[in-house]
């Protein structure tokens, strides 16, 4: 039970580093440090995420990406920059809360939670594709604030119920495959009307 409690852990805070990596570990860290959540023997190396100096990075980037990510096209552009940094991030947040493995499941660890944030990162990054076809700014001010509620109870929920997190993100980056597809077929749709119209014009 304490591994699959583990796994819960490690693949939900994966999966919700893919939608804002600064805030998660920020999140965790805050919790560490203030003693909201104590850290049994089997997560005792996440208790890294509680130094200073982590906090401080990732409290400050948070910030900068609380601006960017409500600034139409400022929040494609940083999703483009974070397409490999949300993964790599959530592998190693998993890692961490995993512990000492064995080598072959520390690369089979790795590959299900860089899937996992690629998949929840993906879904951002195309929904605001998407959004950003629409010039109002007010769609991306309400996705990102649900982005950042979604990190906040997925986090209470791994401190509360791993095991039942670990089936809720499970179906979770399910969803996020399906929900992709489609928006990679909207996003595919408005480009070939912008070089219709494009084509019109000239």
């Amino acid at each position: 039970m304490e591994l699959m409690d583990q796994l819960g852990v490690a693949f939900g805070l994966a999966t919700l580093a893919g939608l804002n990596l600064y805030l998660t570990v920020a999140l965790v860290g805050l919790a560490i440090r203030w003693h909201w959540i104590s850290l049994s023997g089997a997560y005792e190396h996440l208790a890294v995420l509680g130094n200073p100096w982590i906090l401080g990075v990732a409290g400050a980037l948070f910030a900068i990406e609380f601006i960017a990510d409500k600034v139409p096209w400022v929040d494609s552009t940083w999703d483009a920059v974070h397409t490999l940094i949300r993964p790599a991030g959530a592998i190693l947040l998993a890692l961490t809360a995993m512990g000492d493995l064995h080598p072959v499941m520390t690369v089979i660890a790795a590959l299900c939670a860089g899937t996992a944030a690629l998949t929840t990162h993906g879904t951002k990054a195309s929904a605001r594709l998407v959004m950003n076809a629409s010039p109002e700014p007010v769609s991306n001010t309400v996705a990102s604030l649900t982005e950042d509620s979604l990190v906040v109870g997925g986090i209470a929920l791994i401190s509360a119920a791993p095991l039942v997190a670990l089936v809720v993100f499970v179906v979770l980056v399910i969803f996020c495959l399906m929900l992709t597809r489609w928006l990679w077929k909207k996003v595919s749709g408005l480009r070939g009307k912008r070089r219709s119209m494009a084509g019109g014009g000239a």
